[in-house]
C-alpha cells in the first residue's frame, strides 16, 4: 500500500510540474511538485536506488506525456508518448541520485544541483538533446524569473528546485517533530533564495540609451483545411504578403510607425525566393511597399544538394542576408537512425534532411544587430546567446507553429522567449505563422500580443540594448559548477551511506 501511495504521490507531482507551465502558467506549482517528489524520496523508510529510479519516472511520466502533446499532431501518438517516456527516464535519473542526497547534510542543495544537471544532460544527449520541459521555462509569470539575469536558465532551475527540496526537507522535519537544527538550512535556503530574487529584481530591464529602432512583426496565418502541398504553400505565402501590404498601407495612412524591419515567420514562404524568380519578385515589391527590409522565413539551397532551414533578409532590390538555422529538430528537421525509426513508424519518411547552419546567428537590417533563433532554437541556451555574444542588440524567435494546432506548445514557447528577455536583458521578437506573436519587453512582461489562427501584425518601438548580462557571461560555467556540487552531494551521500546502500529500518533510525 505505501508504494502505491508513493508512487500516486510522484505521478501526481509530475502533474503538478506539468500545470506550472504554459498554457497554465501556474509557476508556483513547479516548487510544490518538485518538494512533493523529494518528500516521497526522503521519506523515513526511504527506496531502494531501483525505487527512487522509479518514483522518479512516475514523475516525469507525470509531467512529459501532457507537456508534449502537441507532438501527437505532427507524428502520431506512438513517438509522442515514446518522447515523453525518454525525458521520463532522465527524472528517473534525478530520482535515483536524489534518494542517496536528499537526507545526507546540505540535501536540498545537493537535491536542486542533481535536478540541473539531469536537466542538462536532457538538453544534450541524445540527438543534441531536447531542453523542453526544463523548470526554468516554468517561471515567467514567477518571481524568481528575476534571477535568470544573473544565473541563467540553468541556474533558475537550480532555484526552483532548491525551493521545493527545502520545502520537502521543512515538511519532513515538521512531521518527525525534529528539533530546530533540521530547519536551519531548508529556511537559509529559501531565505537566500528570497533575497538574491528582491536584490535582481531592480536591475531587470532598466532603462537603455540605445538608439530608438521600430519593428514589425507579421502573421499571415495559415488554412486550417489542408490542401495539395503547392496550393498550401502559395496560400501561406499570399497572406503574409497580404498583411504586409496591409500594415504598408497603415504606414502610408499614418496610422502605425514606419518599421525599420518587417519580419515573417519561419517556413513563411516555403517556395524559396532562390529558385522562383517570381517569388523573390513579390518578395521584393512588398519590401518596397512598406519601405524596409523583410526577414523572411524560407528555403536556402547551396547549389551542392545541401538545404536549410533559412531565415533570408530580403529588402527591394533583393537578398541582403541570412540566418540559417543551427539547431535542428530531430525527427522533423532531420531524421537520425531513419531507418530504425521506420520499425515504429511511417512519419519518419515524412522528416526532413535540413543541413545545420554555421553563421553567428545576427543580421543586420537598416544596421540594426538582430538576433535570430528559429523556433526550436529558442529553447537552447547556446543559440541567442551565441547571438548576443555576436553583437546583436534586438532578439527575434521567427516560428512555425501551424503544425500543432490549438495546443498548448506555442504559448510553451513565448514562456522561452520571456525567459531569453530577462536572461540577456533584450527585446524579444515572436512571429508566429498561426500565432501566439508577441512582443518581449526585457523583464519578460509581453507588451502585445496576437489571438492563434488569424491574420494580424504588431508594430512596436524600443530601444536597442547593448552590454552582456552576467548570464551571458557565465554561459555553460554555471552548469558545469552545478555539475561539481551534484558530485559533492553524491560524495558525502557514499561516505555517509558506505558504498553499498541499505535503506534504514525504524529501529536503526531512531537509534
Amino acid at each position: 500500500m505505501r508504494v502505491l501511495l508513493r508512487a500516486g504521490a510522484s505521478l501526481l507531482a509530475g502533474v503538478a510540474l506539468f500545470f506550472a507551465f504554459p498554457p497554465a502558467g501556474l509557476w508556483w506549482l513547479a516548487p510544490l511538485g518538485v518538494a512533493t517528489l523529494v518528500a516521497v524520496l526522503a521519506t523515513r523508510e526511504r527506496p531502494t536506488l531501483r525505487g527512487g529510479f522509479g518514483y522518479g519516472f512516475l514523475a516525469g511520466v507525470g509531467l512529459f506525456v501532457p507537456l508534449l502533446k502537441w507532438i501527437d499532431s505532427m507524428v502520431g501518438a506512438l513517438p509522442w508518448i515514446g518522447l515523453g517516456v525518454v525525458c521520463a527516464l532522465y527524472y528517473g535519473a534525478f530520482g535515483l541520485i536524489a534518494t542517496r542526497v536528499a537526507r545526507v547534510p546540505g540535501g536540498p542543495v545537493w537535491v536542486a544541483a542533481a535536478f540541473s544537471v539531469t536537466e542538462w544532460a536532457r538538453a544534450s544527449f541524445p540527438f543534441g538533446g531536447f531542453p523542453w520541459g526544463r523548470l526554468a521555462f516554468s517561471q515567467a509569470d514567477g518571481p524568481l524569473l528575476a534571477l535568470a539575469r544573473y544565473v541563467g536558465a540553468p541556474g533558475l532551475s537550480f532555484a526552483v528546485a532548491l525551493v521545493g527540496a527545502s520545502l520537502a526537507a521543512a515538511g519532513i522535519a515538521l512531521v518527525r517533530r525534529a528539533d530546530r537544527r533540521a530547519y536551519l538550512l531548508p529556511v537559509a535556503a529559501v531565505a537566500l533564495t528570497g533575497i538574491a530574487t528582491a536584490a535582481a529584481w531592480p536591475f531587470v530591464g532598466g532603462p537603455s540609451d540605445g538608439r530608438t529602432v521600430t519593428i514589425a512583426a507579421i502573421q499571415g496565418n495559415v488554412p486550417e483545411q489542408r490542401w495539395d502541398v503547392a496550393t498550401q504553400r502559395e496560400a501561406v505565402l499570399t497572406n503574409h504578403l497580404t498583411e504586409t501590404h496591409r500594415l504598408a498601407t497603415e504606414v502610408r495612412e499614418g496610422r502605425q510607425q514606419q518599421p525599420d524591419v518587417v519580419i515573417w515567420p519561419e517556413n513563411s514562404s516555403d517556395v524559396s525566393p532562390e529558385r522562383d524568380p517570381a517569388v523573390a519578385a513579390r518578395l521584393a515589391a512588398a519590401a518596397a511597399d512598406v519601405r524596409a527590409p523583410i526577414l523572411v522565413g524560407t528555403v536556402h539551397y547551396d547549389g551542392t544538394g545541401k538545404y536549410y532551414n533559412s531565415m533570408i533578409l530580403i529588402g527591394p532590390n533583393g537578398a541582403l542576408e541570412r540566418h540559417d538555422k543551427a539547431i535542428l529538430q530531430p525527427f522533423g528537421e532531420t531524421m537520425p537512425m531513419r531507418g530504425f525509426f521506420r520499425m515504429f513508424s511511417d512519419y519518419v519518411d515524412l522528416a526532413n534532411d535540413f543541413t545545420p547552419g554555421t553563421g553567428t546567428g545576427v543580421v543586420h537590417p537598416n544596421e540594426v544587430p538582430l538576433g535570430v533563433a528559429t523556433c526550436y532554437e529558442v529553447a537552447f541556451d547556446r543559440a541567442l546567446r551565441g547571438s548576443v555574444l555576436g553583437g546583436a542588440q534586438v532578439l527575434t524567435v521567427p516560428t512555425n507553429n501551424a503544425t500543432f494546432g490549438r495546443t498548448g506548445m506555442t504559448y510553451q514557447q513565448l514562456g522561452m522567449s520571456r525567459v531569453r528577455a530577462v536572461e540577456l536583458d533584450r527585446d524579444v521578437v515572436v512571429a508566429a505563422t498561426t500565432g501566439v506573436s508577441a512582443l518581449v519587453r526585457p523583464d519578460g512582461e509581453v507588451a502585445a500580443q496576437t489571438s492563434i489562427w488569424t491574420n494580424a501584425h504588431l508594430v512596436e518601438t524600443i530601444r536597442l540594448r547593448g552590454g552582456l548580462t552576467p548570464a551571458a557571461r557565465l554561459g555553460d560555467w554555471g552548469e558545469v559548477v552545478l555539475l561539481l556540487v551534484a558530485l559533492c552531494g553524491i560524495a558525502i551521500a557514499i561516505r555517509h551511506d558506505g558504498l553499498r546502500y541499505t535503506p534504514l529500518n525504524r529501529t536503526e533510525e531512531s537509534a
